[in-house]
């Protein structure tokens, strides 16, 4: 059976475009069209959909508060659509926080050509949204999960001597959103820095920083070159760069060649690790499509480090931590809600 698309933006040429393009592709299917929020979720009641693209920019009702009411009445996969804006960026972030599975940004320059130049990764991306699993985020428990307001920010004082531990965690599709549920569990004085590699372009790595900044009560930045690591700070990998960090804990970033097709690269990051932190390492894979990080995890395992595989039951697609976790490579397990708290733990026992 055909994945059955609901196309939902206010611009008739674009949505022109975007069903050529599903039409193009021989598992896709057009469902219908919605020239706004409020028409979709109208449509939503009468057709049988199993995906739906939706712009985040629309008059009437918005692409934010159509996907609240998508997932509060009738909750499917959502692939977004956004420009590369610093408000559109925002606004997508915002979007993966309320249950959106993945999105797609739209290019700058002429529109007909440059929409046509990623009608493959549209293509892909509604079919790992029709894949994916929808986690009921009303039902996401938090173990103690702080009010948002967090002020002063504090972090523990890092020497040299003190530099010693670190925590990678390393996500793909469904990331943003598990990287956020991870952080309420880890308190602002970790005794350890913190990396995280998220698969995502270079427009939108900084407003996930930027997020993650202002909701949390420990510092988080998207890295630069020779950024240091430390202590209860936390450094988002940029987009199209790999990063690296170097014996006296600063960050060096890169753009040699993509691994898998990917820049950055949670393995590029994980496998210099052990180099420079030694046993002291607690690696994290959380949900995301194909198996980056497997040999990362392997490398920290064999040096003496933790692992931590996110479980199938919360994993909006389980991919990568299942390659951990079938390889042998995962010393634990574990749903997402208790990965914050365990790392928590896992860092205090360590030298």
């Amino acid at each position: 059976m055909p994945i059955r698309v609901l196309v939902v933006d206010d611009s008739a040429f674009m949505r022109k475009l975007i069903i050529q393009i599903i039409k193009d592709e021989p598992d896709l299917e057009v469902a219908g069209y919605a020239r706004n929020g409020k028409d979709a979720l109208e449509k939503l009641q009468r057709l049988d959909v199993d995906v739906v693209t939706l712009d985040v920019e629309m008059p009437v009702m918005d692409g934010l508060e159509t996907l609240r009411q998508i997932m509060a009445t009738k909750p499917l996969p959502v692939v977004m659509l956004s420009s590369r804006t610093a408000k559109g960026s925002e606004t997508t972030l915002k979007a993966l926080s309320l249950g959106a599975v993945d999105f797609i940004s739209k290019p700058s320059g002429p529109i007909s050509l440059d929409l046509q130049s990623v009608a493959s990764e549209i293509g892909e991306k509604i079919r790992l949204a029709a894949s994916a699993r929808l986690l009921d985020t009303r039902k996401v428990e938090r173990p103690g999960k702080p009010a948002i307001t967090f002020k002063p920010r504090t972090s523990p004082k890092s020497t040299a001597d003190e530099r010693k531990k670190l925590v990678i965690i390393g996500s793909s599709t469904g990331g943003p959103k598990a990287v956020e549920e991870v952080f309420y569990s880890i308190p602002p004085n970790l005794p350890a820095g913190i990396i995280v590699v998220q698969h995502m372009p270079k427009d939108f790595t900084r407003s996930f920083a930027e997020r993650l900044n202002n909701i949390f009560p420990f510092p988080v930045k998207e890295a630069s070159e020779g950024d240091l690591v430390e202590n209860g700070k936390v450094l988002i990998a940029p987009g199209d760069y790999h990063m690296t960090i170097s014996s006296d804990y600063r960050v060096n970033l890169n753009q040699e060649e993509r691994v898998m097709f990917l820049r950055p690269a949670i393995d590029v990051t994980m496998n210099t690790l052990p180099d420079v932190y030694g046993t002291n390492i607690i690696g994290v894979i959380l949900t995301g499509m194909g198996r980056d990080g497997a040999n990362g995890m392997s490398v920290i395992k064999n040096a003496g480090g933790i692992t931590i595989a996110q479980d199938r039951s919360t994993s909006v697609i389980y991919s990568m931590p299942r390659a951990v976790a079938e390889e042998g490579n995962a010393d634990y397990i574990l749903p997402l809600n208790r990965i914050g708290g365990v790392i928590t733990e896992l860092v205090s026992t360590m030298d």
